[in-house]
């Protein structure tokens, strides 16, 4: 029998989503309504009753399915299980690997979107954060008893909207190049990071310096170098981990996990909107520009729906402090605290260029399609917010779009460049 992509708890998740999606047209449509009756200067009460009943309506039939679901899931994983068995033939584990490929990556663009949402209500394809081995069929939460493990570690973190099956490029269910293949020949062992990126950036660093705290404290052997692969939202999570872990370095149980910053040797970004991501930018003014007249507000609330992570990527937030007292939504100038690349460790940024060699002023602007050359490379007006990567610690590669800086051989003939030389780049 063919194995499906999705879980059983799948269906509880997707079930809980369809129940809050009809809850939120029905509010849209009734602030349609009202600002109709509002510019007449009527007041409807029946419309009053009618959205009340199909509130109510929405909540009890969410319940119930739920509540069968609840029932039906502990039957389904046990067809999931007796549908797991190893496929006798290459056919086969090549269809299960896709199959598993692909959904992980629907929950996790799901996840990028509304991540926040789906966290908060408990929502079983929420994504929890957790450091992983990746194979050729797929991957595995990290198990610190097995298999080999060097004392040089090298740490993957995927940008929003991903997950870490894709760092690396398949061909028949087999790992086939890429970056991941051609640094683990330094003697890096590589372990990926999974999460959330729907969730705040700085919310996601703290969890990210739990983990690596966690992965120091269980390592079979001891860990000598820490070096650090981000890409695109994956390099602001990063800088908020260590900036996470060295205001609480001494606060934690384990005094020499809890200071794990003190082993970076290393931290790449690639395609990291260290000041901002022009998208977001521009989501954001079309929530002003909704929200400008009542009969468009209501649909503000579509645009509102994107998550926690997204909107901290308008002006490239890492600290916490960045978001408090403010309305995620709410029109503001950016008002973030400098929090500079951390010292002693070696720190290099690559950006995309989609233009060939020579192109027009407009191109820096441009970027990689989703972020800036100035941003990947840290550069900014004010001297407070610049990161200081020196000159030989930046590259940048024409042709190539942010999503290209993944796999494009170019970009790994430079890491192996800087990882396998001394860190003297350190700024």
């Amino acid at each position: 029998m063919a194995r499906h992509p999705f879980r059983a708890t799948d269906l509880q998740g997707i079930a809980q989503l369809a129940t809050q999606a009809t809850a939120g047209v029905a509010r849209i449509v009734e602030g349609v309504s009202q600002s109709v009756w509002d510019t007449v200067g009527w007041k409807s009460g029946i419309s009053d009753l009618v959205f009340k009943a199909i509130y109510g309506a929405n909540a009890l039939t969410g319940r119930g399915v739920q509540a069968l679901l609840r029932r039906l899931v502990p039957l389904l994983q046990r067809l999931d299980a007796g549908d797991s068995v190893a496929p006798e033939s290459l056919q086969h584990a090549d269809h299960a690997f896709a199959q598993s490929f692909a959904r992980a990556a629907v929950v996790a663009a799901l996840n990028g979107v509304i991540g926040d949402r789906l966290h908060a209500s408990g929502n079983p394809l929420a994504t929890v954060m957790s450091l992983r081995r990746v194979s050729g069929r797929g991957s595995s939460v990290l198990d610190f008893s097995a298999g080999s493990a060097s004392r040089r570690v090298l740490v993957f973190v995927h940008g929003l909207c991903m997950n870490d099956l894709q760092w690396n490029t398949y061909k028949n269910g087999q790992v086939h190049g890429g970056h991941v293949q051609a640094l683990v020949s330094l003697g890096y062992t590589p372990v990926f990071v999974r999460y959330n990126t729907g969730l705040h950036i700085s919310d996601n660093g703290q969890l990210l310096a739990a983990e690596l705290a966690r992965l120091l404290r269980l390592w079979p052997v001891a860990v000598e170098e820490i070096s650090i692969l981000a890409h695109s939202m994956g390099g602001l999570v990063v800088r908020s981990a260590v900036h996470w872990a060295q205001k609480s370095a001494g606060c934690g149980a384990d005094g020499a996990a809890e200071n794990w910053p003190g082993l970076l040797k290393n931290i790449v970004f690639l395609g990291t909107p260290h000041h901002g991501a022009p998208l977001e930018k521009a989501g954001h003014w079309v929530d002003r520009l909704l929200g400008s007249t009542p009969y468009s507000r209501p649909f503000a609330a579509i645009g509102q729906l994107r998550s926690s992570g997204i909107t901290d990527l308008r002006h490239g937030y890492v600290a916490a402090a960045d978001r408090q007292g403010h309305y995620r939504f709410r029109h503001n100038p950016g008002l973030r605290h400098p929090v500079p690349l951390p010292q002693g460790v070696a720190c290099y940024a690559v950006a995309g260029v989609l233009a060939a060699q020579g192109g027009t002023l407009a191109d820096p602007m441009l970027g990689d399609g989703l972020v800036t050359l100035h941003s990947a490379l840290g550069q900014h007006p004010d001297a407070r917010f610049a990161l200081q990567f020196s000159r030989k610690s930046q590259r940048f590669f024409y042709r190539t779009s942010h999503m290209q800086l993944l796999d494009n051989p170019a970009v790994t003939r430079q890491l192996l460049r800087w990882l396998r030389a001394p860190a003297a780049e350190t700024p």
